[in-house]
């Protein structure tokens, strides 16, 4: 139930959380079976299964490339890009694993990388298989991973079964809320903000200066991101020729600041440049912090850093309240439904992003805990039934531009609930089971599998 804001926001590489860090940290768990049950001396060779989304979209996500460099060992956080992609070469070159603890293994990424075309798994639309096979080439081991968004991934019997905290554990949690009712409930009886509940719950796994140091890494890898971002140019990646912008409009922002020629929407531009300069980088697989998905890392950071660059008052010791209670919200979201395009669509992840940065923002602007869930519940409602459509499987049309208006609603969002008082008329739970409900029901075609909507309907030049 408890997910910490490092759950949340995970570091990693682009361009997808689910497509490309849960396949590749799939991979690193399945090796480590291999080590922990004894059964590594007996295998020769290992083939990898991709199913659903995977599928259908995992050559335009590199998930075939995710999955080869976590059977290197490598992963999402710490992964050395240059060092990397030699040893990917080697491995295209010999077709040999060889993993520490484990004897070689034979593995060839362009034909022991299957993509299946049929249905999904029935755990979750991203699923992915792997298997040892021994000398005789009889399978010794096979492990079936769901990866769910966000970078989190679980085993079939994991998914079937979750593990469910004990009642000693949410005993050890001062503040443990599930939904949003329990949220403003313990807020009030507390006197507390859903920043202070969530530090708390936070520091009973560990210690005060672990924790900070965590946020200024999580906010340093975030503005980082946004100032590559900003200072690159160039054709991303993937074959569709889209080239990267946010440098061209932050020079035109920065040649109309203070002129007569700034229209009262420059504000806006700012917010979308920023999101969009993140997931360029995404796009280019580049280093970027889950949030609470890569598809939709550029909302959080692009509204925290207006914030800081541009709200009066800002305050940047703030950085901690504002990622805290956007973690706070993401929680909610994906314990009650999902982060994960390939399940709710774009609603899931956007969606999701845009109520977690809305939440921040008003709360480091001085809203109530009541005022911080109604930001939410707006950001979130306004982005209901939007769909995962990603062109050629890439995380480029229409997700970078998609990231801008993100962050827009989120002001907006943000701005609206700290007009009022916080009372209003839908509460974000049912806003949240509305997004879930909707998922359900959206056809496969337009939930991450570029077989729907823009997808399918490209320039004819």
């Amino acid at each position: 139930m408890f997910l910490s804001v490092f759950d949340i926001f995970k570091i990693g590489i682009g361009p997808s959380s689910s497509h490309t860090m849960g396949p590749m940290t799939a991979a690193v768990r399945f090796l480590q079976m291999l080590r922990d049950r004894g059964r590594g001396v007996q295998a020769t060779s290992l083939r990898v299964t991709l199913h659903g989304s995977l599928a259908f979209t995992g050559k335009g996500h590199a998930t075939d490339r995710a999955v080869a460099l976590g059977l290197l060992g490598y992963a999402p956080a710490d992964l050395d890009v240059d060092a990397a992609e030699q040893r990917l070469l080697d491995l295209s070159q010999t077709r040999t694993l060889r993993p520490l603890g484990l004897p070689p293994l034979a593995f060839d990424p362009s034909a022991d990388v299957v993509f299946d075309y049929g249905p999904p798994l029935p755990g979750h639309a991203n699923g992915l298989i792997f298997e040892a096979f021994d000398a005789d080439a009889k399978v010794c081991l096979t492990e079936t991973f769901y990866s769910i968004g966000g970078g989190f991934v679980v085993t079939a019997a994991e998914r079937a079964a979750p593990e469910a905290a004990t009642a000693g554990e949410i005993a050890a949690w001062p503040y443990p809320f599930d939904n949003a009712i329990s949220m403003l409930r313990m807020a009030k009886e507390s006197g507390e903000s859903v920043a202070a509940m969530k530090r708390a719950n936070e520091l009973v796994a560990r210690q005060p200066r672990e924790f900070e140091e965590g946020i200024e890494r999580t906010w340093t890898t975030m503005s980082r991101c946004i100032d590559r971002g900003l200072a690159l140019d160039g054709e991303l990646p993937g074959g569709l020729r889209v080239r990267r912008r946010a440098k061209k409009i932050l020079q035109q922002l920065e040649q109309e600041r203070g002129s007569n020629r700034t229209q009262p929407h420059f504000a806006s531009d700012w917010l979308s440049v920023y999101a969009m300069a993140v997931n360029e980088e995404n796009a280019a697989g580049g280093k970027v912090v889950t949030a609470p998905t890569n598809g939709a890392a550029g909302v959080v950071p692009a509204v925290l850093r207006y914030y800081l660059d541009h709200c009066v008052g800002a305050d940047p010791a703030r950085v901690s309240e504002f990622l805290l209670t956007a973690a706070a919200i993401g929680g909610l979201i994906k314990h009650n439904a999902s982060i994960s395009g390939a399940e709710a669509g774009c609603q899931g992840e956007v969606g999701s992003a845009a109520a977690m940065a809305a939440a921040g923002l008003c709360a480091v602007l001085g809203g109530t805990p009541e005022q911080v869930e109604n930001a939410a519940e707006i950001a979130l409602e306004h982005h209901l039934g939007m769909t995962c459509d990603p062109v050629a499987g890439l995380v480029q049309v229409p997700c970078i531009e998609r990231n801008g208006i993100g962050a827009t609603k989120a002001v907006a969002a943000a701005s609206l609930a700290l007009r009022g008082d916080g009372s209003h008329f839908m509460p974000l739970d049912n806003c949240i089971e509305a997004m879930r409900q909707t998922g359900e029901e959206m056809s496969t075609k337009f939930k991450e599998t570029s077989l729907g909507g823009l997808a399918v309907n490209l320039p004819e030049c």
